[in-house]
């Protein structure tokens, strides 16, 4: 009786450390809340500025990646050591865990901004952001769970709203092929990073988190500039700080904090809130109009955080009932 006690202690313990690090069972608090909008709204930011580094600083894409991180690497540095973190023994595996999260992130950025440039701003930020589906998907999966009846509906109704938004922004062109593509694994590489910093999350803060993952992230995108044949240093700095500020130090940062206290799907459903956020960009800059389709777009991904910030975490699956019992 003594073992069976035993092991299902052992069982709900792994399930709970699973839960943990996939984000899944976190209770979604007002101030996590706020983090995602605000991490979203900064993000969007992000291919505005890439394109006014291609035009006003005279840089290619992936050097005005590296200048994002590069920049940005400093202030994260400084911030996380005035937030209480200090030089500490990290495990191999944590480590092993934040040089691939800042590879990953150094590959997204990369194939990012390259098709930043071969598409529409629009499908960028739509096709970059595809862990809107995926990262939701590995958080149930990771633990073992099905999503609830009010989860379910905010995914359907996020569903139909990213399909409102793709479908008045997506222009069928093969002009733009290249650059969908390379956005899209740019969204599938985004997938990684978020796993990898989860992962990291659940028992690092965030600041130290974010700060070591961009560290682990300029050389990468350095050699790859390089590589590609990229003028590296800007003739203007202005697109670049914006870059360095809005993207990395406010976006990711509210984004890193977020992952550890808000659910996959909750993360997931929160960066359409870029698209919107981009087609006003669009509108003001370039004259870009938003239409109908966009605004019930965007309405049903508000109404589908409506419905996961009142839905419960998760329901168990049947068969981790069975071994929690």
């Amino acid at each position: 009786m003594h073992q069976r006690d035993v092991e299902t202690k052992t069982v709900a313990e792994a399930k709970v450390a699973s839960e943990s690090a996939a984000g899944v069972g976190s209770t979604l608090t007002p101030l996590g809340l706020v983090a995602i909008l605000i991490a979203n709204v900064a993000l969007a930011f992000g291919p505005w500025f890439v394109r006014l580094a291609d035009t006003q600083a005279h840089i290619g894409p992936i050097a005005a990646g590296f200048w994002r991180i590069g920049l940005a690497a400093p202030v994260l540095a400084l911030l996380a050591w005035g937030s209480g973190a200090r030089p500490m023994r990290l495990g191999a595996g944590m480590v092993v865990t934040l040089i691939f999260g800042g590879v990953a992130f150094a590959a997204d950025l990369g194939s990012w901004h390259l098709g930043i440039l071969r598409t529409t701003l629009a499908n960028a930020t739509l096709f970059g952001n595809s862990a809107t589906l995926i990262f939701p998907i590995y958080g149930f999966v990771a633990a073992r769970a099905w999503p609830s009846r009010a989860q379910g509906l905010a995914l359907l109704l996020a569903a139909i709203g990213a399909g409102l938004l793709m479908g008045r922004s997506y222009q069928l062109d093969a002009g733009n092929l290249a650059g969908d593509l390379l956005c899209l694994l740019a969204g599938l590489l985004y997938t990684v990073y978020f796993v990898l910093m989860a992962r990291a999350r659940a028992t690092m803060a965030p600041l130290p988190a974010l700060a070591l993952s961009t560290a682990a992230s300029i050389l990468p995108l350095l050699v790859f500039a390089i590589v590609m044949g990229e003028r590296i240093w800007p003739a203007d700095w202005t697109p670049l700080l914006g870059l360095a500020l809005a993207s990395q130090v406010i976006g990711q940062g509210c984004m890193i904090y977020a992952l550890g206290t808000v659910s996959p799907l909750v993360v997931g459903i929160a960066l359409l809130i870029q698209p919107v956020v981009a087609g006003a960009v669009g509108w003001i800059a370039y004259g870009e109009r938003l239409g109908t389709a966009d605004w019930i777009g965007a309405a049903l991904v508000a109404a589908a955080l409506v419905l996961v910030r009142r839905g419960r975490a998760v329901a168990p699956t049947p068969r981790a009932t069975r071994l929690a019992e």
